[in-house]
């Protein structure tokens, strides 16, 4: 099918920047929130973005044509045109199903519906829907309008046309799409989530200091960033959200939460939205590591 009008749920960090790229690529896109206030904090962040990218020169056309694709609604049925829908909300799997199953109702039934979930199955959201077989994930990565990769996500219920629709979507957005089956994780938090833990264990384990373990990967591997610094960056609440949703798949130590880890987010300490985690980010420009 060919996907015209966009609509994208929640205008947070996720859903702002998949607003953005979305409208940038040259669709209409209509993003639901549930307050205005949310709308507009949202929006102005896109704002900013714009303008940013306007300034290097990277845009091809003027902010203003760009920002008139995109509009912001508090009503659900304003949506009820898209082409495609993709929500980006809370990572919970009762409220996306909500969300989801009220939606159906209302959307075109010929409409895609993406979930930008990155450990929730996706075949469990699509089954509180009538079109299981139109539901697939569109995993995008933080920050949406640098991060190139799309994680393509395929359920046994997935219809052939739908999944090529959804992958070329994705590249109609600039993005490079990888194809990948709904298994917890998928391609990247599968390697990815694992890694960091074992980073937390050998911290725990006196291997070595939270900076000497970032400075080890980022000059020995070439990682861009240590894994704590990611962790950080991530949220670590958000990262022991998905160690609890692949251990319980997998019942691999590989996959289960340092104890370390639980008590950081225990504490509110999720990284650097929360001001402290693996480093201290008083001074947002010179991080203190922390001693636990």
């Amino acid at each position: 099918m060919q996907i015209k009008k966009v609509g994208v749920l929640g205008c947070g960090l996720m859903g702002s920047g998949i607003a953005q790229v979305s409208a940038v690529a040259g669709y209409d896109v209509t993003v639901l929130e549930q307050e205005q206030k949310f709308l507009d904090k949202g929006f102005a962040g896109i704002d900013k973005s714009l303008a940013k990218f306007a300034e290097k020169g990277t845009l091809k056309e003027p902010v203003e044509k760009v920002r008139g694709r995109l509009k912001g609604v508090t009503t659900p049925q304003a949506l009820a045109d898209c082409d495609i829908i993709v929500e980006a909300i809370i990572e919970n799997v009762e409220v996306k199903k909500k969300m989801f199953s009220e939606l159906d109702t209302l959307i075109k039934k010929e409409a895609i519906f993406a979930s930008n979930t990155s450990s929730i199955s996706i075949t469990e959201v699509a089954a509180s829907t009538r079109r299981p077989d139109r539901f697939v994930g569109l995993h995008f990565f933080n920050p949406v309008p640098l991060m190139k990769l799309v994680e393509v996500v395929r359920t046994i219920a997935t219809a052939d046309d739908v999944y090529e629709s959804a992958y070329a979507f994705a590249k109609k957005l600039g993005k490079v799409p990888v194809r990948t089956s709904d298994k917890p994780g998928f391609i990247v938090n599968r390697l990815l989530v694992p890694y960091m833990l074992d980073a937390i264990r050998a911290y725990e384990e006196g291997v070595g200091s939270i900076p000497d373990i970032d400075n080890a990967m980022k000059l020995g591997c070439g990682y861009p960033m240590g894994p704590f610094t990611l962790l950080d960056f991530v949220g670590l609440d958000t990262t022991y959200y998905i160690t609890q949703v692949m251990f319980e798949e997998f019942r691999e130590r590989r996959f289960a939460s340092p104890p370390l880890l639980k008590r950081l987010v225990m504490a509110g300490w999720y990284g650097r939205k929360s001001g402290k985690g693996f480093y201290d980010y008083a001074d947002p420009n010179n991080p203190v590591p922390g001693k636990y």
